[in-house]
């Protein structure tokens, strides 16, 4: 994203509005969802002309959305609430409000391999979150490629970024 360029970005999943005040700051129309209404309180504060929408995205988009499109769906830390199959559903649906020459933006706990999750997990003993599903490329990559085009870039250990474009 160009700081000389005004993109439409929605955050699925903001939070407080950390990364988004930035794009914010930068001059992009920001629109929002988040289930919590006490973290949309302190994002609208950062971000007083943001469009902002309580919202569980597990549940899809929200209908105020409809017809809308986005030069970025940005997801940072929120993807790894829905299983496998629904992120695949989500991310269906999430392609159908990108713009032309839009992308999907993923940062998430995530893994190259099986091997490096279960690795991870091993050095992680009782720390780890059973109850969260986290992404791993190799599994990721056979599902995605049926409806769009995504590439992985592992940052961390335990965090990477997947960017899918329309």
């Amino acid at each position: 994203m160009s700081k000389n360029n005004s993109s439409k970005v929605l955050d699925i999943g903001l939070g407080t509005g950390t990364l988004a005040t930035k794009l914010y700051q930068a001059g992009h129309e920001i629109t929002g969802i988040d289930f919590s209404e006490e973290m949309l309180k302190i994002a609208a504060q950062k971000m007083p002309n943001a469009r902002l929408y309580q919202h569980d995205f597990a549940q899809g988009l929200p209908k105020e959305l409809a017809g809308q499109k986005f030069d970025f769906i940005v997801l940072t830390y929120a993807l790894h609430h829905l299983e496998d199959a629904a992120k695949a559903d989500f991310l269906k649906e999430a392609l159908t409000y990108l713009a032309k020459d839009g992308a999907i933006i993923i940062g998430d706990i995530s893994f190259e391999t099986t091997n490096d999750q279960d690795k991870c997990r091993a050095d992680c003993g009782d720390g780890w979150d059973d109850e969260e599903f986290y992404i791993t490329w190799d599994d990721f990559d056979k599902m995605l490629k049926d409806f769009c085009q995504a590439e992985y870039q592992q940052i961390s250990h335990c965090g990477g970024i997947l960017t899918i474009k329309s």
